[in-house]
């Protein structure tokens, strides 16, 4: 049997300042994993410096976001035939050397999704005040959905197998995903798991979650949390 396949996702949007250098740790931590980053309509030298670096490039004709930009990097991959597709966000924050750790859980547990964690050990370096008090209302709020406790559910250091990336590549939530995916996941009796790793602070640029956006954040989540919760419960009716 042939060894599985995986791909690293790069989602990137105006990340110049460090999408080579995550490129180049990646490179140096999986040397035989194919990169791809998905430039999500940059107004800066995204693309090019991640072709330089050696990453191959999937440039968006417009600007999708965040959720749109890795429902496109999932698609190609799936359609591609890979196996797993590990996500590594393009400003730094994830470290390339948690890599293998994901593939191996998602291998030895044959689950559908691994999440990088930074609160499973009880971390949770370089999160602001506000950050881990939205964290916490999460928590609280998805432990009865989900029916068992995340620890970090908004951490975009995740990697999926075959099966959630076909799940994924139909549709995926597309503004603020990580927490509606969980709840995909969930309606559809797949697995998750964290496993504990550490994180960094962004290398350059500047979060898009701003002061204003953070008030937004939770009310956002909350209705695409709800609005995936009613749609399974119409679907069981």
């Amino acid at each position: 049997m042939s060894e599985p396949r995986l791909l690293i996702l790069i989602p990137a949007f105006n990340e110049e300042g460090a999408v080579g250098g995550v490129v180049a740790e990646v490179r140096q931590v999986m040397p035989g994993a194919p990169i791809l980053v998905v430039d999500d309509c940059s107004e800066d030298s995204t693309a090019a410096v991640a072709r330089l670096s050696g990453a191959d490039v999937l440039p968006l004709p417009a600007h999708l976001g965040l959720g749109g930009c890795v429902q496109a990097g999932y698609r190609l991959a799936f359609e591609l035939g890979y196996d797993f597709v590990i996500r590594v966000d393009g400003d730094g924050q994830h470290d390339p050397r948690y890599i293998p750790k994901i593939l191996e859980t998602l291998k030895r547990e044959n689950c559908e999704m691994v999440i990088g964690s930074r609160f499973a050990d009880g971390g949770g370096e370089h999160s602001g005040l506000l950050r881990r008090l939205g964290i916490a209302f999460f928590r609280v709020m998805l432990r009865p959905i989900l029916g068992k406790p995340v620890h970090d559910p908004t951490s975009g250091f995740v990697g999926v197998n075959r099966t959630a990336l076909a799940l994924f590549s139909k549709s995926f939530p597309l503004e603020y995903p990580e927490i509606e995916a969980l709840v995909v996941l969930q309606r559809k009796r797949f697995r998750f798991i964290e496993v504990p790793c550490r994180m960094r602070p962004r290398r350059a640029g500047r979060s898009t979650i701003t002061a204003l956006r953070s008030l937004y954040y939770p009310v956002h989540v909350l209705l695409g949390v709800f609005v995936n919760v009613l749609k399974f419960e119409g679907r069981r009716k």
